[in-house]
C-alpha cells in the first residue's frame, strides 16, 4: 500500500506536505483533492467539485472545512488555511502519515492521541463522505466541522457578492444550503448526535500560492454558514455526508457499499498484477487505481475518459492514446468499445472531435491525428480481446469514412499528396498533438508533412487493408500506393547524417529538429522504415530525448530548447513541446526499443528498471499515486502540470504488459 510518513521534525512547518495532492474521484468527472495538509495551494482544489448537467461542466461546491479536535479546553486542527501572510493554524501539524488506497486516508497524532480522517467518493454519484476514527486516547472526543462553500466554476474563484444566499435550512440530521437558483442545493448530514451552531459568515483571501505561480486569480472569499459539532468515540466510526441528494440510506451505510466495491476492484488489480515480479506488482496495481480515475460515464450519460485532473475534460486524442492502456490492458475492455463507439459516433469529414465541450454543443474538431489514433487503438482492441466482429458491425463503417476523406480532402488542409503521403495544415494552423499557442500563433509550427502523422497514416491504410481482406472488401486504397509509401516517406523524412528521422516537411524544406515523433515510425503495427533505419531512430532518441521521467520533445542543443516548465501561461506554453518531458511517450519509445534490441531479455530489464526509478519516486512527489503530466526537461526534472494524466496513466500501463509478454 503506498503511503507517505512525516517525522516529527518534518512537521513543524511542513512545506513538503504543502506540495503533495490528493485526489479522489467519483466516475462522473467530479473529484475532492487538495494538498495533504488540507491547504488549498490550487483553486480546483475543493471536497466536493461537482461534474454537472446544469449549468454544464465541473464547480467547486463545497470547498472545504475546517475540521479541529477539542478535548478540554484544547483544540487541534486537522486543516490549514493560507491568508494573506498568515499561515493557520501556526503551530506545528499534526499529521502523520498518508495512505492512497482504498481511499485517501491521513492519519493523526498528538501524543497518546491518534485520529484517523477517509475521505470517500461514492462511484457515480455526486456525493463525499468523510469518516472520524478515534484509534488511540480518551473515549470521547469534540469533532467541530466548519465549512467552507464556493459554489463557482472550477476554473474561476469566488469572491463575496450580494446574490448569494446565505441562509440554511435544517434537515434531520444537518441542513441544506442552496446559495444560487441556477445551481444545486448541498446537503450535508452529520449524523443525530450533531449540532449545528449558525454562524453565517465569509472568510476572505483564502490564498492559493500556484496559482499565482501560474498567472491566475490566487485569492478567494468563501461562505461559511457555521459549524458543526459531533461528538466521536473510541472504537466507533463517525461518517459525515456532503451530497446533491438526500439519500434514505445512512452515511455509514453507504459507507460499507462502497467500502465493499473497492475491495472487489482491489481483487481485480491483485489478479492482473500477479504474472509480474513482485517488486513491480505494487507499481503496476498503483498504475491501475490511477487508471480508473480517468473512466467516466458524463453528465448526459456517455462513457468518456477525462484527460485529466484537476483541469482537463475529454479530448479525443488524449481518449484514444490512453484508451488500450485504461481498457484493454486493465480488465475494462467492455468500457474500452463503448468508448470507441461512442467516439465514432462523433466522427464529421472524417475528423473524430479534438475536445469535447462539457455541453455537448461546442466540440472542437481541430485535430489531424485523433482519428488516425482511432485505428490504433482499435488495433489495441483487436490484439487484446480479438473480437474482429464488433469490429466489422461497428467501428468499421467509421474508419472507411476516414479514410475517404482523408483521401479526398477535409477540414484543415488535411488531404492525401499524390505520393501517398498526407498533407495537414499550413504555417498558422496548429493540428498534431504539439498544439501550444502563443500570440495567435504555434509555437511548434508543423503544418505540410509531419512526420508522425504520416506514420499514423501508413499504419491506418495497412491496418485497413489487413481488416478489408478479413472482411471479404475491396481495400481503401491500391496496392500500388501502399507499396511505394515507405519509400516516399523514407525519402521525405530520413536524415542519413545522424540516422534519424526529420521532424515535418514544408514546401520542400525539413525541419531537422530532433524530437520524439518519430518514434511512431517504428513503434507502431506497421512501420515504413527498414530495420537498420529504426534503430538509428531508437539510438538517436535515447541519447538526446530520454530522461529518468519520460522522453523530452526537443533535444537540448537545439536553440529552440526550453528546459524548464514555469512562468506565466505564455512562458509555459512556450516551453510545452520545446523541451519539456512527457512521460506518455515510454509507451512508444518502449515499443520501439524492443524491437530494435536482440537481446529481448536485456530490452525488458531495461526498460523495467526505468519503470522502477522512475515510478518509485514520483508516486510520492506530486499528486500522490499519480501520474503527472509533464517534467521539466533539465535535472531534476520537476514534476508539472496536472497532477493526474490520463494518457501518462495508460500508456505505462500498456508498457507494463507488453514488458510482461517477453
Amino acid at each position: 500500500m503506498l503511503q507517505v510518513s512525516f517525522a516529527e521534525p518534518s512537521c513543524l512547518y511542513p512545506q513538503t506536505a504543502l506540495h503533495l495532492e490528493w485526489l479522489e474521484t467519483n466516475g462522473r468527472g467530479g473529484y475532492a483533492s487538495s494538498s495533504l495538509l488540507h491547504c488549498h495551494t490550487r483553486k480546483y482544489h475543493g471536497l466536493l467539485v461537482a461534474n454537472l448537467l446544469e449549468p454544464a461542466g465541473r464547480h467547486v461546491l463545497l470547498s472545504k472545512f475546517e475540521d479541529s479536535l477539542s478535548l478540554g479546553e484544547e483544540e487541534h486542527f486537522l486543516s490549514c488555511h493560507q491568508y494573506p501572510g498568515l499561515f493557520f493554524p501556526q503551530a506545528g501539524h499534526c499529521l502523520r502519515t498518508f495512505a492512497q488506497a482504498p481511499a485517501p486516508c491521513f492519519t493523526y497524532r498528538l501524543g497518546n492521541l491518534t485520529v484517523r480522517k477517509t475521505i470517500l467518493m461514492l462511484e457515480e454519484e455526486g456525493t463525499v463522505l468523510f469518516r472520524y476514527d478515534l484509534e488511540d486516547g480518551p473515549d470521547e472526543l469534540l469533532l467541530r466541522l466548519r465549512p467552507f462553500f464556493a459554489f463557482r466554476g472550477f476554473h474561476g474563484t469566488a469572491k463575496k457578492n450580494p446574490f448569494f444566499a446565505e441562509g440554511t435550512v435544517s434537515i434531520k440530521d444537518g441542513f441544506k444550503i442552496q446559495p444560487y437558483p441556477h445551481m444545486p442545493a448541498l446537503f450535508l448530514s452529520a449524523g443525530t448526535l450533531a449540532t449545528f451552531s449558525p454562524g453565517p459568515h465569509w472568510y476572505y483571501n483564502f490564498e492559493y500560492p500556484v496559482e499565482r505561480e501560474r498567472g491566475y486569480d490566487w485569492q478567494e472569499d468563501l461562505f461559511s454558514p457555521g459549524t458543526l459539532e459531533i461528538p466521536i468515540k473510541y472504537g466507533q466510526s463517525t461518517v459525515i455526508a456532503a451530497s446533491l441528494h438526500r439519500s434514505a440510506e445512512s452515511p455509514g451505510r453507504q459507507w460499507a457499499e462502497e467500502e465493499r466495491r473497492r475491495t472487489a476492484w482491489m481483487e481485480e488489480e491483485e489478479r492482473l498484477a500477479a504474472p509480474l515480479a513482485e517488486e513491480d506488482r505494487e507499481l503496476f496495481r498503483q498504475l491501475l487505481r490511477a487508471g480508473r480515475q480517468f473512466l467516466i460515464t458524463t453528465s448526459d450519460g456517455r462513457p468518456a475518459i477525462i484527460a485529466g485532473y484537476h483541469w482537463f475534460d475529454e479530448w479525443g486524442r488524449d481518449a484514444l492514446i490512453s484508451l488500450p492502456g485504461l481498457t484493454f490492458c486493465s480488465g475494462q475492455a467492455d468500457k474500452g468499445f463503448a468508448i470507441l463507439e461512442t467516439l465514432g459516433k462523433q466522427e464529421k469529414d472524417g475528423i473524430i472531435p479534438n475536445y469535447f465541450s462539457p455541453d455537448g454543443k461546442n466540440n472542437a474538431y481541430n485535430s489531424v491525428d485523433a482519428s488516425l489514433w482511432y485505428f490504433w487503438a482499435v488495433q489495441q482492441l483487436l490484439k487484446y480481446t480479438g473480437d474482429l466482429q464488433s469490429i466489422e458491425r461497428t467501428l468499421w463503417p467509421v474508419m472507411k469514412k476516414i479514410i475517404k476523406n482523408f483521401m479526398t480532402g477535409t477540414l484543415f488542409d488535411i488531404r492525401m499528396a499524390a505520393s501517398g503521403l498526407l498533407q495537414a495544415g499550413h504555417a498558422g494552423t496548429h493540428i498534431t498533438w504539439m498544439d501550444a499557442v502563443v500570440g495567435g500563433l504555434p509555437v511548434t509550427p508543423r503544418g505540410g508533412f509531419p512526420v508522425e502523422i504520416n506514420a499514423l497514416w501508413y499504419n491506418a491504410l495497412c491496418f485497413a487493408r489487413e481488416l478489408a481482406e478479413r472482411f471479404g472488401e475491396s481495400p481503401p486504397c491500391s496496392e500500388e500506393l501502399l507499396q511505394g509509401l515507405p519509400g516516399a516517406f523514407q525519402e521525405m523524412f530520413w536524415i542519413e547524417e545522424g540516422a534519424y528521422l526529420g521532424d515535418v516537411c514544408f514546401q520542400g524544406s525539413l525541419d531537422r529538429s530532433i524530437r520524439p515523433n518519430q518514434l511512431l515510425a517504428l513503434s507502431l503495427p506497421f512501420s515504413p522504415l527498414t530495420a537498420a533505419q529504426a534503430a538509428g531512430v531508437v539510438q538517436n532518441v535515447q541519447e538526446h530525448l530520454l530522461t529518468p521521467c519520460g522522453l523530452r520533445t526537443l533535444a537540448p542543443q537545439d536553440r529552440h530548447y526550453r528546459g524548464r516548465y514555469e512562468g506565466n501561461t505564455e512562458k509555459r506554453d512556450s516551453a510545452y513541446h520545446q523541451g519539456t518531458v512527457w512521460p506518455w511517450l515510454l509507451g512508444p519509445f518502449g515499443e520501439a526499443y524492443l524491437q530494435v534490441q536482440e537481446d529481448k531479455q536485456a530490452a525488458k530489464a531495461f526498460l523495467l528498471g526505468h519503470l522502477r526509478t522512475f515510478l518509485g519516486q514520483h508516486l510520492r512527489e506530486a499528486g500522490v499515486g499519480c501520474v503527472s503530466e509533464i517534467f521539466d526537461g533539465d535535472p531534476p526534472h520537476t514534476p508539472r502540470g496536472c497532477i493526474a494524466q490520463a494518457w501518462s496513466t495508460g500508456e505505462l500501463i500498456r508498457l507494463y504488459r507488453l514488458l510482461q509478454d517477453i
